[in-house]
C-alpha cells in the first residue's frame, strides 16, 4: 500500500516539476495543452480499467466523451429566460439549478449551472452505458469492438446532423465551470496555472480511486475475468455485473472528461465523436500497457501532449492508427508494461547462438 501511495506522490512532483520548468523558461503557453491533455487522461484511465482489467474492447469511448461535452454545452448555452414564468422553470430557478449570466450584448440568459449541467450529463451516460452494456457485453472480441464502433458512430451521426446541437459547427460560447467562488475552469491564460493544476488534480484523484478498486476485492475479480473469464464464472465471480459496472464507470470517467473539456475550450464539436478518437485513446492504452495504469497514463501524458501541440500534423490520425496497428503485432502487452532489454538481450543472445552454433 506505502509503494502504491508513493508512485502517487511521485506523480505529484512531477506534476508539479513541469508547471515550475514552464515558468522558469517563460513557457507557460504550454499549460494549455497539458491541461487539455489532463482531461483527455480522465478519459484514458477509464478506458485503461475497461480493456486492461476487464477485457473488455472499446471503440466507442468517443460516444461517451461527446455526449458528456454536448449535454454539458447545451444546458449551458440555451437560454430559458423566455420560460422563466412556467412553474418547472421557477421551480428549477428557485433550487439553485438554474443560473443567470450576463451574455454577449448586455442581456441576461438563464441556463443550467455548471455543476447541475456536470451532474445531468454524467448520469445520462450512465444510463446509456448500463443500457447498451447489458446486451453488448455479452459480445466478444471482434464482436464487441464492432459493436462499441456502432455506438460511436451513432453518436457522431447525432451531433453531426442535430441543428440544435450546431450541427458540423458544434456548440460554442460555453461559459466557465465555477468549480467554486472565483475558481472556474476555462482558457482564460489569467487563470491557465490554476486550471493546469485543477485538471491534474482531478487525474490524481482518478488514480488513487483505480488503484484502491485494483487492489480490492472487485479488482482481483476483474484480473480474474481478464485471464480467464469461463474459471472466473465457475469460481462464483459475477463477470456479467462486474463486466458492466466497469463499462459504466468508464464510461462516467469519459463524460466527466468532455464536460470539463468542453468547458475549458469553451465549445464543442462533432469531430470529437469520431472514430478516429476512439482508435487514439485505444492505441494510447494500447502502448501504456492494457493492465498498466501508470503507464496508460503516462502515455496519454506524452501523446496527447504531442498530438495537441500539433508535432504530428496532418498525420496526427495516421500516427495514432499506426501505433494501434504496430503495437498488437509486436507487444500487445504494450511497451512499457514488456522489458524491452530483456526483449533485445534474449534477441542478441539468439542471434549470436546462431552464429556459434554448428
Amino acid at each position: 500500500m506505502k509503494a502504491r501511495y508513493l508512485q502517487v506522490l511521485a506523480f505529484v512532483a512531477l506534476v508539479s516539476a513541469i508547471q515550475l520548468l514552464t515558468r522558469v523558461t517563460d513557457s507557460a503557453y504550454h499549460l494549455t495543452q497539458l491541461t487539455m491533455t489532463a482531461y483527455y487522461s480522465v478519459l484514458i484511465i477509464g478506458l485503461c480499467m475497461l480493456v486492461g482489467y476487464a477485457g473488455q474492447i472499446s471503440l466507442g469511448h468517443a460516444g461517451f466523451f461527446c455526449i458528456g461535452g454536448y449535454i454539458a454545452a447545451f444546458l449551458t448555452t440555451h437560454d430559458l429566460s423566455m420560460h422563466k414564468g412556467k412553474p418547472l422553470v421557477a421551480l428549477l430557478s428557485k433550487t439553485g439549478i438554474l443560473a443567470s449570466r450576463p451574455d454577449l450584448y448586455g442581456g441576461n440568459l438563464l441556463t443550467f449551472h455548471s455543476w447541475a449541467a456536470c451532474v445531468v450529463a454524467m448520469l445520462t451516460a450512465l444510463v446509456i452505458a448500463w443500457v447498451i452494456g447489458g446486451p453488448v457485453l455479452k459480445l466478444k472480441g471482434h464482436y464487441l469492438a464492432m459493436a462499441t464502433l456502432g455506438f460511436g458512430t451513432i453518436v457522431y451521426r447525432i451531433a453531426l446532423g442535430t441543428t440544435l446541437l450546431g450541427a458540423a459547427d458544434g456548440i460554442s460560447d460555453v461559459p466557465p465551470f465555477w468549480v467554486l467562488p472565483g475558481i472556474e475552469i476555462s482558457g482564460n491564460a489569467s487563470v491557465r496555472v490554476m486550471n493546469y493544476y485543477i485538471a491534474w488534480g482531478l487525474v490524481t484523484a482518478g488514480v488513487v480511486l483505480l488503484l484502491n478498486l485494483i487492489h480490492s476485492r472487485a479488482g482481483r475479480g476483474l484480473a480474474a475475468i481478464h485471464g480467464a473469464e469461463d474459471a472466473a464464472e465457475a469460481m462464483g465471480i459475477p463477470t456479467a455485473r462486474y463486466k458492466l459496472n466497469t463499462f459504466v464507470l468508464s464510461a462516467v470517467f469519459a463524460a466527466l472528461a468532455g464536460v470539463l473539456l468542453t468547458h475549458y475550450n469553451g465549445g464543442i464539436g462533432p469531430s470529437e465523436a469520431s472514430v478516429m478518437k476512439s482508435v487514439r485513446y485505444l492505441a494510447i492504452v494500447a502502448i501504456g500497457g492494457m493492465a498498466n495504469l501508470w503507464g496508460s497514463l503516462f502515455m496519454s501524458l506524452v501523446l496527447n501532449y504531442l498530438s495537441l501541440r500539433g508535432y504530428f500534423g496532418t498525420y496526427d490520425d495516421a500516427v495514432f492508427g499506426c501505433i494501434l496497428i504496430l503495437i498488437m503485432l509486436f507487444a500487445p502487452e504494450g511497451l512499457i508494461r514488456r522489458s524491452i532489454l530483456k526483449d533485445l538481450k534474449r534477441f542478441v543472445s539468439g542471434g549470436v547462438a546462431e552464429e556459434t552454433g554448428p
